[in-house]
């Protein structure tokens, strides 16, 4: 109920929050974080496992992006050094109109992520269909 104030002629209320319930169950509720804060035990992520396909393919072409950023075309046994700007004619030319054949991109652990999704982009922009990451599966 707002206190009522006489000055002069009339009564006027006086329009004030109390702050003290306020601030009391600000403090309850910080007594309650501070305790209930170490019980709460940090979680564990689920990070996605990669399984087997069914069957492999017999011929992959896999392109390796090297610590220097340099790539690298396998083809079976064989490999060659190129440029980004000649990478998609080498692969359209490896796959040898084949478009369904599968594309892997392997990289170095050290090589920063903006060199290998510049390789993937750049396939897929020229029309390779089947462009993947190799992963390294652990025992």
């Amino acid at each position: 109920m707002p206190a009522l104030v006489s000055r002069g002629r009339g009564r006027r209320t006086i329009n004030e929050i109390n702050m003290v319930p306020f601030i009391d169950v600000m403090l309850v509720l910080l007594i309650i974080f501070m305790v209930t804060a170490p019980l709460i035990s940090p979680s564990v992520i689920d990070l996605p496992s990669v399984g087997k396909g069914k069957t492999q393919p017999d011929k992959v072409i896999q392109i390796i992006v090297a610590k220097d950023e340099s790539l690298e075309l396998k083809v079976q046994d064989q490999n060659t050094r190129l440029a980004l700007p000649g990478l998609v004619a080498a692969v359209r030319q490896a796959q040898g109109g084949d478009a369904t054949l599968p594309v892997v991109i392997s990289a170095d652990r050290n090589v920063k992520y903006e060199a290998v999704v510049r390789v993937m982009d750049t396939l897929q922009r020229n029309g390779v269909q089947r462009v993947g990451l190799s992963v390294k599966l652990s025992p």
